[in-house]
């Protein structure tokens, strides 16, 4: 006596669930947490680190992770 087939509902829920949430080890014991949001494959403070320019972080309020700015001519 095995175990029974899924269903083609309950094997799309098991997919999705594999795929949103994730199993870590707390204090000795495993918990299910979600999953990091993530844009094509990097988690989202990465992403907009790399990717988005200095207007669109100063609309956003964030100034943190803005460059300073190296002038090209120094002036005299």
């Amino acid at each position: 006596m095995g175990q029974r087939k899924l269903t083609p509902l309950e094997k799309t829920v098991k997919k999705r669930r594999r795929l949103e949430i994730m199993t870590v080890f707390m204090n000795g014991k495993q918990k299910r947490i979600r999953r990091p949001a993530t844009v094509e494959g990097l988690d989202v403070d990465e992403f907009i680190r790399r990717n988005a320019d200095p207007v669109w972080l100063h609309q956003n309020e964030l100034w943190e992770l803005m460059e300073p700015e190296q002038a090209d001519s120094p002036d005299v």
